[in-house]
């Protein structure tokens, strides 16, 4: 279960830091917000004809809070583009300082929207996930790991900051371990053999970040267990909409590009396997690249009998 941090958190500061216009929720009673909103949504749609719509309804009231901590970061960030400014240029008068203290308080009121944002998405996330079983996954931009156990990058960040040895939120901050699996792949044993993989590679690489495409089934139960051990994660999110048919087989070579030391694959359940029982492609694929570009790859098989 994710943990939020309630005392002596940078929420606080900032609230504390604010001049005007009283004092921000405390972070308790944004999370109880985030918890009760997903629970009273679930309540109401239950055993109703909007059950069958519960997942879409469910990711589009996280999703709101996800965009709206975006969109207000935004603003925050301009308010600090224009405080670096009026710094720069700064001839002393009354008015230029009056300038540079209102960016300030409003960058400052944004950092805390921002994070109180996060805050409710996050409580409402965690519900969600105890409620439904399902994990939600921000389908554009990066979810930060301030509160979560788990920070989700979008891969493209990932791969510049490997590039260029950057340091910050995109930065992976540790060896890369990509996995592909079935959608079929989602029975008890299947998440065994995928814990066990997931596992034996943290503990060669304590600081390893967690890579996948969050596609359904095999790879929903990584992105679970990512958050259970506080490994971040890196989505190669399958862009259909931009390369069709193909877009599964892109996200592999997002995930090469990372450079992982090691990919493992699920290329079909492991509950009663059988002779006649078709491979994922784009699991095969991942091993085919990864074995082509000189990096090591890993099946996970059923355990012998």
């Amino acid at each position: 279960m994710t943990r939020f941090n309630t005392s002596s958190s940078a929420l606080a500061d900032l609230s504390s830091s604010l001049d005007e216009g009283g004092s921000l929720p405390t972070e308790d009673a944004l999370v109880q917000l985030g918890r009760a909103l997903m629970t009273e949504l679930i309540d109401v749609i239950s055993d109703t004809a909007l059950e069958d719509f519960q997942t879409i309804l469910g990711e589009a009231l996280i999703g709101a809070f996800h965009s709206a901590a975006g969109r207000i970061e935004r603003d925050a960030d301009r308010a600090r583009d224009t405080m670096r400014s009026l710094d720069r240029d700064f001839d002393g008068s009354e008015a230029a300082d009056t300038e540079l203290q209102e960016a300030t308080t409003k960058a400052r009121a944004g950092d805390a929207a921002t994070q109180a944002c996060e805050l409710i998405r996050d409580a409402a996330s965690e519900t969600w996930t105890v409620a439904t079983g399902e994990v939600w996954t921000a389908w554009r931009g990066s979810r930060r790991g301030t509160h979560l156990t788990a920070a989700q990058l979008e891969a493209k960040q990932a791969i510049r900051a490997i590039r260029n040895r950057k340091s910050g939120d995109a930065d992976p901050g540790g060896p890369v371990i990509a996995f592909r699996g079935a959608p079929t792949a989602d029975s008890a044993e299947d998440a065994g053999r995928i814990f066990d993989a997931l596992n034996w590679a943290k503990s060669e690489w304590p600081d390893m970040a967690l890579a996948t495409t969050g596609a359904k089934g095999s790879e929903k139960l990584a992105i679970k267990w990512a958050q259970q051990k506080g490994v971040k994660l890196i989505l190669a999110r399958a862009d259909f909409d931009t390369h069709g048919k193909a877009a599964p087989f892109r996200a592999n070579d997002e995930l090469i590009a990372l450079e992982p030391e090691v990919c493992l694959t699920l290329v079909h359940s492991v509950a009663g396997v059988r002779e006649d029982q078709r491979p994922f492609g784009p699991a095969l694929n991942l091993g085919q690249k990864a074995m082509e570009s000189g990096l090591r790859h890993v099946s996970i098989k059923a355990r012998a009998a």
